[in-house]
Formats: C-alpha cells, sequence, structure tokens
C-alpha cells in the first residue's frame, strides 16, 4: 500500500489544505482541475479509502487524508532541503573541509584566512583541529581530513601539496647571548646549546634535519614547549635557543625580546603547503580555501616569499 503513494500525492494534498479548493490547488502544482480530481481519485482507488469530502469548502480531509497530510508536512521539507543541497553540491558551493594544522605557529594567520573564506563561501561544512597528536597526512589520503597544513610533505598516493608560501627558519636567542652579534650561526655553533624545539617528532624539526643532522652536530639538549611565546619567553629569559618561522617572532623582535639570526649563511627557508587529496582539486571551494589563505598570508606576514613554481604539487 505504501507504494501507492507518490512525492506528487503529498505535494497535491498539501497544497489542497494549504488552498482550501480544488481549483486554487489545481493553480499552485501546475494541473488543470480535472487532472488534479483524475489524480486524487486514482491515490483512493489505489489506498481503497476516501481522503476528503466532496462539495465542503474549505476542503474537510477524512482520518485517512489527514494522516496523509501529516506524512506531506514532514516529508515535504526534507525533500525540498535535499533538493537545494544536492543543487550547492553539484553547482560547487557546499561540500565539506575538514582540515588539521602540523604547524604550531600557524593559528595567527589561518583564523582568519578561515574567517574570509566562510564570508565568501557559508555553505561549506568547515571544521579545524590541530595534528599535534596524530599523523593527519594518512588521515588526509584515508578520507578522514580534506586538507592539512603542513611543512612536511611525504610521499603518499592520490596526495597533493599546494605550496603557500617560504618562510625563512630563523634561530632566536636573547639580546645578551653570545652569539647576538652575529648575523648567522654555524651548526657547529649550537653543540653546547640547549635547543627548545615544540613537542614533536624529530624528523619535523627542521633545524635538525636540515642543519645539525646533515653537519653531525648534536644540541648538548633538546627541551620542548607547547606555544609559541612560552619559547620566546625561556629563549629572552637565556634558557636555551629556539627555532621559529621569522614571521612568528616579528614583534618580539621589534620589542628587541630576542634576536633572530639566519642558519647558515643563505638562510634555511622551508615551504608551507596545504596538502590535499588530487580529487579536490577539482572542488570550487577547495581552491577557493587556498587562494584565501595565500591572501591572508600575504597581507599579515612579514619575511614571508612566494612559493617556488617547481614546488607547486607533489605526489607518489
Amino acid at each position: 500500500m505504501i507504494r501507492a503513494i507518490e512525492l506528487r500525492h503529498l505535494r497535491t494534498l498539501s497544497a489542497l489544505r494549504d488552498t482550501g479548493s480544488l481549483v486554487e490547488a489545481a493553480e499552485r502544482v501546475c494541473l488543470t482541475q480535472s487532472a488534479l480530481s483524475h489524480q486524487l481519485k486514482d491515490l483512493e482507488d489505489r489506498l481503497g479509502t476516501s481522503l476528503f469530502v466532496r462539495k465542503t469548502r474549505p476542503v474537510r480531509f477524512t482520518p485517512a487524508g489527514r494522516r496523509l497530510i501529516e506524512l506531506a508536512d514532514r516529508v515535504l521539507p526534507e525533500f525540498q532541503a535535499a533538493e537545494r543541497d544536492l543543487t550547492r553540491l553539484t553547482g560547487g558551493r557546499a561540500g565539506r573541509l575538514y582540515m588539521a594544522i602540523e604547524c604550531h605557529s600557524c593559528f595567527d594567520w589561518l583564523l582568519p584566512a578561515i574567517e574570509r573564506f566562510r564570508d565568501d563561501w557559508p555553505e561549506v561544512e568547515l571544521d579545524l583541529s590541530s595534528a599535534f597528536g596524530f599523523a593527519p597526512l594518512p588521515a588526509l589520503a584515508r578520507g578522514d581530513l580534506d586538507l592539512v597544513i603542513t611543512s612536511d610533505p611525504i610521499a603518499l598516493q592520490r596526495v597533493v601539496y599546494e605550496p603557500l608560501f617560504r618562510y625563512e627558519a630563523v634561530l632566536i636567542v636573547a639580546p645578551d647571548h653570545p652569539l647576538a652579534a652575529r648575523d648567522h650561526v654555524l651548526p657547529a655553533d649550537l653543540a653546547a646549546e640547549t635547543l627548545i624545539t615544540y613537542p614533536v617528532e624529530r624528523d619535523r624539526l627542521d633545524v635538525l634535519t636540515r642543519f645539525l643532522d646533515p653537519a653531525g652536530v648534536e644540541p648538548a639538549q633538546i627541551r620542548q614547549a607547547e606555544l609559541t611565546p612560552m619559547m620566546v619567553q625561556l629563549v629572552a629569559s637565556g634558557r636555551g635557543v629556539a627555532c621559529l618561522p621569522n614571521w612568528a617572532v616579528t614583534e618580539h623582535v621589534a620589542r628587541r625580546f630576542v634576536v633572530p639570526l639566519s642558519l647558515g649563511p643563505n638562510g634555511l627557508w622551508p615551504t608551507l603547503h596545504a596538502a590535499l587529496r588530487e580529487e579536490q582539486l577539482e572542488e570550487a571551494y577547495v581552491g577557493a580555501f587556498v587562494e584565501a589563505a595565500r591572501h591572508t598570508c600575504f597581507a599579515r606576514l612579514v619575511g614571508v616569499k612566494p612559493a617556488e613554481a617547481a614546488a607547486r604539487a607533489s605526489r607518489a
């Protein structure tokens, strides 16, 4: 019996209830009065019961008719919402963007980028989490995440890396530190130092993997701190040195809390990427977020540079 009920029947009954007459209901659902009457009679024949009392105004429904009206009131709004969502999805205006960040210092520019993006794409479901307690890039490849902000790309099948910007990783020291008068340091200069780092795996620390390890140098001690302001405070009080993005310490340098030094005569310049799955590149809102992130970075951050064209994508 349920199969006898079609969506068009629910729409017709809802229109009849709202207008109170066959003539006005027919106009609402774009049928002739004759076609609407035939449709309702056909449904009553299928169900084996009448749905409303003829020749009453407004229309008076039978218990069976009222039950179908209740069904229409639940089903039709859900169906219309689904139609709208599908239209947005196929039109590229809606979707999901679950992201994680591996960069401890990125919240300062990422949150304004998210606000900018939400203003233009309010129908995209967006969520953000830190990636400090799990491996986000494999989660991205599995489909659990949609975007990862990282400076440590690894080759994964179907994962691409869209570069956002290049930045200099600088060593910060206290103003009265013996190295403070230098413009750059060499690996051997850190052999007697306490290096303060974020609590991440060693292979994600550029100062180790790209500066000290190739020279075979190990710092005297490694100490960890969760937050950038905490690291700056420890350095300023003479408890160690730290390697941070140049843009993350601009304010502290301007206030003479710390002094920045290049790592090597040419400096160390990592690239920050937005990691995505290949198929996401076709989604308009994903490209829009990457562009919003780039725009925000260059508008707000001091000392960053455009990424090299050769670094635009890396895949397995």
